[in-house]
């Protein structure tokens, strides 16, 4: 078993079932040392996402408002969405280990840990879903981070693009949908959904500050200074700072960002 052959055949899955299953497969055999490393690999960039053979995919503009959290539909929506997330983490982190070559294994062993989580994490939320007679795929989904990993081909920009800042947004959006949820009279989905919850955005600090590690690594690699975070964000999402919405500041001092960078991320002083 090669390493970045298995890779793209676990990418490009056409199944939720036929990701999972292969990566399954797959993990358990790379921890134990036994999978194979050709760097001459031929490297795809991946011009569709997996998930297009199962959900309908629409423009984000067109994506209708969420019903509300209090119905059985608005609680689907959400764990829809989540799971939507989640299952494109999936990718992003695989689409990491396969695309950056001249890294080093410690970044493999980081983000495969990465996927082994996001495929967790999806499984949750899945789970969920089918609790409530729905499944991952009935809702239509967007692009938007599959566009984003198409957008940053180099080790830096994905650093700084992915972890850094679509991820720690995550850290900021996820404590406010617990809020909400934590004002409705309590069910036993809504329990198992903030329970999921919790742990996601507990776990998903350990993956910003991944992210954090190696975007010094990739700012030390080419000689930038750090502050070179803010101007790669602005070119691919200008105005992102400050953020329009509450930051999630403990979560992302754990995460590795630092002070100066709170001031400049916040619209409220942490």
């Amino acid at each position: 078993m090669e390493l970045y052959a298995t890779l793209e055949h676990i990418i490009t899955a056409p199944t939720v079932v036929e990701k999972i299953g292969r990566f399954e497969a797959f993990y358990p055999l790379y921890c134990q040392g036994v999978v194979t490393l050709n760097p001459m690999a031929a490297l795809r960039v991946f011009d569709h996402p997996s998930y297009a053979n199962f959900c309908t995919v629409i423009d984000p503009k067109t994506v209708t408002r969420r019903p509300k959290l209090g119905g059985i539909r608005g609680q689907i929506a959400l764990l829809h969405s989540v799971a939507h997330i989640e299952y494109s983490a999936i990718d992003l982190a695989l689409d990491a280990a396969y695309r950056f070559r001249d890294v080093g294994k410690a970044f493999i062993d980081d983000w495969l840990k990465v996927a082994e989580d996001e495929i967790r994490h999806f499984r949750m939320i899945e789970q969920l879903l089918i609790e409530c007679g729905s499944f991952y795929g009935q809702l239509d989904v967007h692009n938007g981070l599959f566009e984003a990993s198409m957008q940053t081909l180099t080790f830096l920009e994905r650093m700084a693009v992915v972890p850094r800042y679509l991820e720690a947004n995550g850290l900021d959006a996820t404590p406010l949908i617990v809020a909400k949820l934590s004002t409705l009279p309590s069910t036993p989905l809504i329990a198992k959904i903030l329970d999921a919850l919790h742990i996601i955005v507990e776990e998903e600090v350990d993956h910003v500050l991944k992210g954090n590690h190696w975007f010094n690594v990739a700012c030390a690699k080419e000689n930038l200074p750090s502050e070179c975070y803010f101007t790669i964000i602005e070119d691919h999402y200008p105005n992102s700072f400050p953020r329009k919405v509450p930051i999630n500041c403990d979560a992302r001092r754990l995460a590795g960002f630092d002070p100066e960078e709170l001031k400049r991320i916040a619209f409220v002083a942490c």
